[in-house]
């Protein structure tokens, strides 16, 4: 039987509890009636009222949200809305002005000079430009055109921090799309942007955006096409933003022709199937024909297994590689010009790259063998060939056969 005794209590005794933190309660109306008043001490005069608030105690990191909500609207807005709450207003707000640059700037201005002060309210700008942009619908046309100046004039001003995702991103929304209303917004931002920066400096901001590969996207479904692109900016007289982006289309659909290639070409498809794909591509993206010759040629090299230093093996591999498909070659190089722009390619190639430094005369005369290349193209090319890179040992190199050529011409 266990002798141990009963541990003795303590009667009597007070637990002690931590104590919590109690939160005091939010009271952003009370905020933004301080803020409000400051302007209202000084007649709405920016300078004075940066000055106010630079020097007020009032607590910005509970209530920055609340604050540009001020600066935009002239008051708080209630709650999940962009609609006025109670309150006094001022009117010196970016939606009361008139929509012009030289009514916006003084605000861009003065938000640049309390984020000087108060770095840390960058993400509140972020909050309500995000939450305004997403309800675009619901401010009138006159608003939101002075919006899209104040966004434009952010982004010339520099405004320290504004990352350009913030502005982009929630302009997609399905609704917004739809009704056309983001792509007039984003065409009064483009237009005023353009006034400070060149269009290189623009399509920074769309890549540092996410938006250059996705211009198109700003557009309603029914508009959402390159000739829609073109009438749209070049009746706003963008033209060249027009040529960019039809640039920028070209290089795409020329991405995804070599795409298809490289594919079927590893597959080994059928020659007469790569063909037919070759042709409805260039159908549908309205290809010219040199670029397709040298799209060709490009996938038919790159598909080629090099075996590093071996020269011999790899002047096989190319060669095999022209004589597999000679007959898709062939069948785009349709002409002197084409050819010509085939022999360039080459030169270019094994110019470029040293494993094919001395395949140039063999990949000529293997192409010739495979009637891909006629008599009169090599020797326009020996004779005036244009150009430069490497030309002078290339021709040398060539010369043999084409003295090959003459002599059988002549004996013809």
């Amino acid at each position: 039987m266990s002798s141990s005794k009963e541990r003795p209590t303590l009667g009597g005794t007070r637990i002690k509890t931590r104590k919590r933190n109690i939160a005091a309660p939010l009271d952003p109306a009370t905020f933004a009636d301080a803020v409000v008043q400051i302007y209202l001490d000084n007649a709405g005069d920016l300078e004075l009222v940066a000055k106010n608030i630079e020097s007020s105690d009032l607590n910005f990191s509970r209530y920055g949200d609340t604050f540009f909500e001020v600066i935009f609207t002239g008051g708080r807005t209630q709650p999940g809305t962009t609609k006025p709450d109670e309150g006094e207003r001022h009117t010196a707000s970016v939606l009361d002005c008139e929509p012009t640059r030289e009514a916006i700037l003084p605000s861009v201005l003065y938000i640049q000079k309390i984020l000087r002060r108060r770095p840390f309210l960058i993400k509140n700008l972020e909050n309500v430009m995000r939450r305004f942009l997403q309800s675009l619908e619901l401010f009138e046309e006159n608003e939101r055109k002075k919006l899209a100046i104040f966004t434009a004039l952010t982004f010339s001003q520099k405004l320290s921090g504004l990352p350009p995702d913030t502005v982009f991103q929630p302009l997609l929304k399905g609704n917004l799309v739809a009704k056309g209303i983001v792509l007039s917004f984003i065409t009064d931002f483009f237009k005023e942007y353009l006034i400070d920066n060149n269009l290189d400096d623009l399509i920074s901001l769309l890549k540092r955006g996410k938006m250059d590969d996705n211009l198109l996207e700003f557009f309603p479904t029914a508009k959402r096409s390159a000739e829609g692109f073109s009438e749209h900016f070049t009746k706003e007289g963008m033209l060249d933003l027009v040529d960019y982006n039809a640039k920028k289309m070209f290089d795409v659909k020329l991405k995804e022709m070599k795409s298809a290639l490289t594919t079927q070409i590893a597959e080994e498809t059928e020659i007469s199937e790569v063909i037919e794909t070759v042709k409805q591509r260039v159908k549908d993206a309205n290809l010219p024909d040199f670029e397709v010759v040298r799209i060709l040629w490009d996938v038919l090299m790159d598909a080629v297994q090099w075996s590093g230093k071996n020269q011999q093996q790899n002047a096989n591999a190319a060669l095999r590689q022209v004589k597999t498909w000679a007959k898709l070659l062939n069948a785009f190089c349709t002409n002197g010009k084409l050819e010509l722009e085939l022999i360039y390619k080459v030169q270019i190639q094994c110019y470029e790259d040293t494993k094919l430094m001395k395949l140039f005369p063999e990949i000529v005369r293997n192409l010739y063998d495979q009637d891909v290349l006629a008599e009169d193209t090599i020797l326009h090319w020996f004779r005036k060939g244009s150009n430069p890179k490497g030309r002078q040992s290339f021709v040398k190199a060539l010369e043999p056969f084409v003295n090959w050529l003459e002599e059988a011409e002549e004996e013809e």
